[in-house]
C-alpha cells in the first residue's frame, strides 16, 4: 500500500504488523450511509460491518457471520433474485467500504470479501438444490398420477397446466424402449429432449421416464412431434423400439395412449415384431382376437393341437406357417426365410395338412390357420400352456 493511504500519525508502522490501531473501527464514522442498499437491503444488511470487523483485527469470518450469509442467500434464491445481481451489490458495497480502511485492514479486505461472498453463495446454490429437489419430486408425483390415472382429475388438470400440458384437449403418448432402462438424469434421455426442443421449442411437449422407458406426450394435432421422438429416441437408444398411442380428449387421454403404446409394445415382444415403430392403430386387431382370451384359447388347443403329434413337436410347424402366411402364403419365399429347401417346405404343409385337416394353401382354410397362428403367439403356445 502507497504511504499516502497510511494515517500520517502511523507512517512508521512500515511492516503493519501491529492491528491495535485498527481494532476500534468506530472512528470510521457512522455506517448508517450504507443502510440503503435499494432492492436489496434485507439480504446486505450488517454485511458492511462483517467486513470491517474482520479487516480490524486480520481475522476470519466467524461462524456466526458465515451462517448468517449463508442464510441471507438462501432467502434471495428463495425470492428469486439473481445470483450475480447478488455479488454485484456485495462488491459495489464493498467498494464504499474500503475507503474507510486504513494499512494492513484494507490489505484484509479482498479475503474477507472472498469469504463472504463464498458464504452468501454457499446459502443461495443450498436453497436452490432443495428448490430443484422440491421441483422434482413435485413433477414425479404428478407423472405418476397421469399416468396411473390417480388424484383428483380436476387437481390434476390443474396440476398439469405448471407442466405445460392442457388436459381438456386431446393427447397422444409414445413409449420407447432400449436395451437398458433410463432415467430422467440419464444422457440418453437429455439428449433426446435437446434435440426435441431445439426443434419444436415450447409446444406443450412433456418428456419424462417411467419404469426405465422414455415417454413423450404431446397434443393429439400434432404427431409430426411424437414422429421425431421416435427418430430420436430409436437412434439414441441404439436400436431400441418405439411404440406409439392413438390421441384420445379428456384427462383419462394421456393414461388411454399410454396403456395403448405400452400394450403395443408387449405385443411386439409376443408377435416377434421388430420394427422400429409401432402404431397402436395399426395393430387394433390383435387386442380384438385376444377380449375373449377362452375363445382364443379353445381355437388354437382346437386347431394347432395336433401338430404337437410331430416328431419335433409343434413349435417347428407354427414356424413354418408363421413364415408361409407372412410371406404372402408364397412356399419358395417362406423356404428361403427359414432355410429350407422348397421340398422340405412342401413337405412340412403337407404334414400339417394330415394333422389338423385344414389346408393352408385353401383359402377357406387358410383364415382359421393364421388366426390361430397368431393367438398361439399371443398366448405363448406351446412354450407356455393354455
Amino acid at each position: 500500500m502507497a504511504e499516502r493511504d497510511i494515517p500520517e500519525d502511523h507512517a512508521d508502522h512500515a511492516d503493519y504488523g501491529d492491528y491495535g490501531d485498527y481494532g476500534d473501527y468506530g472512528d470510521y464514522g457512522d455506517y448508517g450511509d450504507y443502510g440503503d442498499y435499494g432492492d436489496y437491503g434485507d439480504y446486505l444488511a450488517g454485511y458492511p460491518d462483517i467486513l470491517t470487523g474482520a479487516c480490524a483485527t486480520g481475522r476470519r469470518l466467524v461462524r456466526d457471520e458465515l451462517e448468517a450469509l449463508r442464510a441471507r442467500g438462501e432467502r434471495a434464491a428463495e425470492a428469486g433474485i439473481g445470483l450475480r445481481t447478488l455479488i454485484h451489490a456485495h462488491l459495489v458495497t464493498a467498494q464504499a467500504v474500503r475507503p474507510r480502511l486504513r494499512g494492513p485492514a484494507a490489505d484484509h479486505l479482498l479475503a474477507a470479501i472472498t469469504q463472504a461472498v463464498d458464504a452468501f453463495a454457499e446459502g443461495y446454490e443450498r436453497a436452490q438444490r432443495l428448490a430443484v429437489r422440491q421441483e422434482e419430486a413435485a413433477r414425479r408425483e404428478f407423472i405418476d398420477d397421469l399416468l396411473y390415472g390417480r388424484s383428483d382429475l380436476g387437481r390434476l388438470a390443474e396440476r398439469a397446466e405448471r407442466f405445460g400440458l392442457i388436459l381438456a384437449h386431446a393427447h397422444a403418448v409414445a413409449v420407447a424402449q432400449g436395451a437398458e432402462p433410463y432415467d430422467d438424469g440419464y444422457p440418453v434421455t437429455r439428449r433426446v429432449e435437446a434435440s426435441l426442443l431445439a426443434r419444436f421449442g415450447d409446444r406443450r411437449i412433456l418428456l419424462t421416464t417411467k419404469d426405465g422407458r422414455l415417454i413423450c406426450i404431446a397434443p393429439g394435432d400434432e404427431s409430426d412431434v411424437l414422429r421425431y421422438f421416435a427418430k430420436q429416441a430409436y437412434a439414441a437408444t441404439d436400436g431400441g423400439q418405439v411404440a406409439i398411442g392413438r390421441a384420445h380428449p379428456g384427462v383419462g387421454g394421456v393414461v388411454h395412449s399410454y396403456e395403448e403404446a405400452l400394450n403395443t409394445l408387449d405385443l411386439a415382444a409376443r408377435m416377434h415384431l421388430d420394427d422400429p415403430v409401432l402404431h397402436a392403430a395399426d395393430l387394433l386387431v390383435y387386442p380384438v382376437l385376444t377380449r375373449d382370451r377362452q375363445a382364443m384359447t379353445d381355437l388354437v388347443r382346437t386347431v394347432l393341437g395336433p401338430l404337437q403329434q410331430a416328431r419335433g413337436g409343434a413349435q417347428p410347424l407354427i414356424d413354418t406357417l408363421t413364415a408361409y402366411f407372412d410371406t404372402g402364403c408364397v412356399a419358395a419365399e417362406a423356404a428361403r426365410r427359414l432355410s429350407l429347401s422348397v421340398r422340405a417346405m412342401t413337405y412340412r404343409l403337407d404334414r400339417i395338412h394330415k394333422l389338423t385337416g385344414s389346408d393352408p394353401g385353401d383359402p377357406v382354410h387358410r383364415y382359421t390357420l393364421q388366426t390361430a397362428v397368431i393367438g398361439a403367439r399371443l398366448l405363448g403356445w406351446p412354450e407356455e400352456g393354455v
